[in-house]
């Protein structure tokens, strides 16, 4: 049936390279018009008829916004669906069930499919032209999952109450809110507008909202403040805090907020699926949340499928379980290794397998721990001979070859042909296989002692055994680090690989314990001179390669140790430019900052072009059959909007 579709919104544009950020404005009669053409839905959600009946919850016109997200259906190629049905996919551990938060992708600005920034939780955002100002507006009679008002107070509440307490967060709020040194102003202007402000551009702010991993600048304020000892009898308080066996008040508030950990099954959302099981458990139930601000076309309210169910296995079984036929929606843990399997399994499984690109700079990388606590490693791993020699070592031709039948590509770590920032020798830099050059770059070293076994010794008379260390989620990690052991021998170089839990392999790195480990490449693999380059310069310690460094950054120098390279050094001060600059300054610092890493090879590529296979169901309708697969941007499936996939049955 073909439907008529009006927009939702006037479209001024605010450029941020390839990147665009929509500021959208409704006016009465353009609203007018809207629904005139949307039309109100026709009946209510199956799911809710009984509650609807009962008065347990009002009609589905009083559950929604006065202005509604419209989705436009005609630009991302969808039809029109039927309520109802279940969706199930598999995770690998129960932490896992953030991925709901990753996947359901409600943002107050968000990407959609074209990598544009659009309005989407927030009615619209007005940008000042110097990009210092910044004006959020809220949906008019948008609600909270339990049906309370989603108001400027929420956003009160985060800045003023959370992030600016000294016992909820020590070290003040977010980075993304700090324009160097200055904090954010903000301003309440009415119930359903609030202002953050500097004096300096923030390029930060529009980015940090719309990531796959929220910051959540609001909270369900009418449901914490009950644990907050500002708002609740200390008596009262106390008296829950020991009863849980808690230290403060202020643990006992950040348990029941975690609003990406989803461990609290009470609190209230924004989100598309509400979680509905507690841990332990093997099966977690996401429900649909009645007050969803998200419709179709025709003003029927968003989701189509009622719940969604992660099941928790072992990482190794899932492509057996998919094969099986037990999921409608799979991409997490499977490889492309699992592709001719999968496929052998359609007809009987009534699925189909599709590759999608994907948007990381490398499938895997090497991250050698420039700042590891044994100062012998140390010395070595910050001498970009041995990086070089270690990276020559690798025979990449080899690991296509034999894991990826030859549909990769030998790449380092970093922008894809995509991005407007790329340069063909960011890929191509000390990625050939060459074992004379390696063995010549390491004798240079002075690393020309060897033991009995022919590998070379360290300045200390250690062996030259270098422990890599694994996440232990991706099969194929493993087996690429098997392949390079091989080669690396070639080299007097002796490697181990030891698997943990990525919380664990974090904590180690974190703490200078780790010497080297395996990973994805850099998630911005698609980056634009807007884009943040933080996994290129040391100020995050999630960045495996650098992470004290990144600590020091992220506190305030209160934790971690400064960078002391002179490349790292020149890093964090081409990221001050990249911040302070204009869109040309911006490109400039970007193309800096990738010249020095693909020159420094602070992280070793392996190889990329890696298709990622993803199984869906054949009667899940609206999910694209070609797109990218990526954490940021893209949150996965988020950008395709889950919410929109419905069953044809």
């Amino acid at each position: 049936m073909k439907q008529t579709i009006v927009p939702a919104f006037s479209a001024g544009w605010f450029n941020k390279s390839r990147m665009a950020f929509v500021c959208v404005g409704f006016s009465a009669a353009m609203f007018a018009g809207m629904i005139s053409a949307v039309g109100p839905a026709k009946a209510e959600i199956p799911y809710f008829e009984d509650a609807v009946s009962k008065g347990e919850l009002p009609p589905m016109a009083a559950r929604l916004p006065e202005h509604p997200k419209v989705i436009d259906f005609t630009a991302e190629n969808k039809e029109i669906g039927k309520y109802g049905g279940d969706l199930v996919t598999i995770m690998g551990r129960s932490r896992d069930i953030r991925m709901a938060v990753v996947y359901g992708y409600a943002r107050l600005i968000g990407y959609d499919e074209n990598l544009n920034l659009q309005p989407d939780i927030l009615e619209n955002l007005d940008v000042n032209d110097t990009g210092n100002v910044f004006t959020l507006h809220l949906r008019k009679g948008h609600k909270w999952s339990d049906g309370e008002p989603f108001t400027a107070e929420d956003f009160r509440y985060f800045w003023e109450d959370i992030v600016n307490n000294d016992e909820l967060f020590p070290v003040g709020p977010p980075r993304f809110l700090f324009v160097g040194d200055e904090p954010a102003t903000f301003e309440i202007l009415d119930e359903y507008t609030v202002r953050y402000s500097w004096s300096k551009p923030n390029p930060f702010f529009v980015t940090e909202l719309a990531a796959t991993r929220p910051p959540f600048i609001y909270r369900p304020a009418h449901y914490l403040k009950q644990f907050h000892a500002k708002y609740r009898d200390a008596a009262e308080l106390d008296a829950i805090v020991k009863e849980r066996g808690l230290r403060s008040w202020a643990v006992l508030h950040t348990d029941k907020d975690r609003p990406y950990r989803l461990e609290n099954v009470e609190r209230p959302s924004l989100e598309p699926w509400l979680i509905r099981t507690e841990e332990p458990s093997d099966r977690f139930i996401f429900e649909r949340n009645p007050y969803y601000h998200r419709v179709d076309p025709d003003g029927n309210q968003l989701p189509y499928i009622d719940r969604m169910i992660f099941n928790i296995s072992n990482a190794k079984l899932v492509p057996a379980k998919v094969g099986a036929g037990e999921v409608d929606l799979q991409s997490r843990i499977l490889s492309l290794q699992d592709y001719t399997f999968l496929k052998q399994s359609e007809p009987q499984q009534n699925f189909k397998v599709n590759l999608w690109d994907v948007g990381y700079g490398a499938y895997a990388a090497l991250y050698p721990n420039l700042t590891c606590s044994d100062p012998v490693w140390r010395k070595l791993l910050r001498d970009v001979k041995f990086r070089r020699a270690l990276s020559l070592a690798i025979n990449r031709t080899e690991i296509n070859r034999v894991m990826f039948f030859g549909l990769a590509a030998p790449t380092n770590n970093t922008v894809l042909p995509k991005s407007p920032l790329f340069k063909q020798e960011y890929r191509d830099s000390y990625i050939e296989f060459d074992v004379k050059k390696a063995n010549a770059l390491l004798d240079e070293m002075g690393l020309t002692k060897r033991n009995g076994d022919g590998i070379r010794l360290m300045p200390d008379g250690r062996p030259l055994e270098i422990i890599v260390e694994t996440m232990g989620e991706n099969p194929e990690h493993d087996d690429m680090l098997e392949l390079i052991g091989d080669s690396w021998k070639q080299i007097g170089v002796k490697l181990f690989v030891k698997g943990l839990q990525r919380e664990v392999l974090r904590n180690r790195a974190y703490s200078g314990e780790t010497i080297m480990s395996i990973f994805n490449g850099v998630d911005s693999g698609l980056a634009t001179p807007g884009t943040v380059p933080a996994e290129f310069v040391p100020i995050q310690q999630d960045s495996l390669q650098w992470p004290k460094w990144g600590q020091y950054f992220q506190t305030n120098g209160e934790a971690g140790e400064a960078p002391d390279m002179p490349a790292a050094k020149e890093l964090m001060d081409l990221y001050g430019k990249w911040a302070s600059g204009n869109d040309a300054a911006r490109k400039d610092a970007w193309q800096r900052i990738l010249d020095i890493n693909a020159e420094n090879m602070f992280s070793i590529g392996l190889i990329g072009n890696v298709p990622q296979p993803v199984v869906v169901r054949n009667d899940l309708r609206n999910v694209p059959e070609k797109g990218i697969h990526s954490w940021e941007p893209g949150a996965f499936f988020g950008i395709y909007r889950p919410d929109t996939f419905w069953w044809d049955r």
